[in-house]
């Protein structure tokens, strides 16, 4: 016959096993906003289940990002958006995570309203077109500027979109005529340790090639922070 103290001692243990499962399987909420300028393909990111509510399902490129990533298929209509908001059920590192997704306006029009999706979100996606430097340049003329003054210290992203077009020919031949050139990983790179990005990734929405890393490595940046570095450096002081 079992002693009483022994039979508590093993419902206590029974009983924080299944605290332990629960905490386990609790589903862990993080808001990420999409941002930079329109056609650069962000709303084709998304990953499945895609869930479009309180808004109207409009199609950016950067609406691409995000409806490829939550359903698999690319969209093709362009269509400018306001907000577009998306949920995701995803498992990153074993960890069930419901992620929501919001997709901004890139539009000048917009730049009052756009801040008003900031409060509150874990980390942001700064998006630009490998194919487009006018978007790239706008990565540290606009968008981070804006972001890092409405919501310092959140994670951002960097993610180079349109990554089928670096080497397609008629894309090619078209910027030439422009007396441009694809945005090289190398410039991006700088460009994310400029603006302090947690990490830099290039995916297509068309073909899906590092799609579903985008977004692992935008939860994996809010789940494991990095410490901020200053940004500016402190001054040394001299004594004589």
């Amino acid at each position: 016959m079992a002693q009483p103290g022994v039979q508590s001692l093993k419902a206590q243990k029974h009983d924080k096993g299944r605290e332990k499962k629960k905490k386990t399987n609790l589903l862990l909420s993080q808001q990420c906003v999409v941002t930079g300028d329109g056609a650069v393909g962000k709303v084709a990111l998304y990953y499945p289940p895609i869930v479009a509510s309180n808004a109207r399902l409009t199609i950016s490129r950067q609406t691409c990002l995000l409806i490829s990533y939550t359903t698999n298929a690319f969209p093709g209509e362009y269509i400018p958006t306001v907000f577009d908001n998306y949920s995701a059920s995803v498992m990153v590192d074993g960890k069930p995570i419901s992620l929501g997704l919001w997709d901004t306006a890139g539009q000048e029009d917009y730049d009052r309203l756009r801040p008003l999706s900031y409060p509150q979100t874990d980390v942001f996606l700064i998006c630009f077109s490998i194919v487009s430097p006018p978007s790239f340049d706008n990565v540290k003329a606009k968008w981070y500027p804006e972001i890092d003054h409405h919501a310092p210290n959140i994670p951002i992203i960097l993610v180079g979109t349109k990554l089928d077009l670096r080497e397609d020919a008629a894309t090619l031949d078209s910027l030439r005529q422009k007396r441009m050139e694809p945005v090289s990983y190398e410039q991006a790179l700088v460009c994310a340790r400029e603006i302090r990005a947690y990490k830099y990734l290039e995916c297509s929405a068309l073909t899906q090639r590092n799609l579903k890393s985008v977004f692992d490595e935008a939860i994996r940046a809010v789940l494991n922070p990095r410490p901020q570095p200053s940004k500016h450096k402190k001054s040394k002081c001299s004594i004589l």
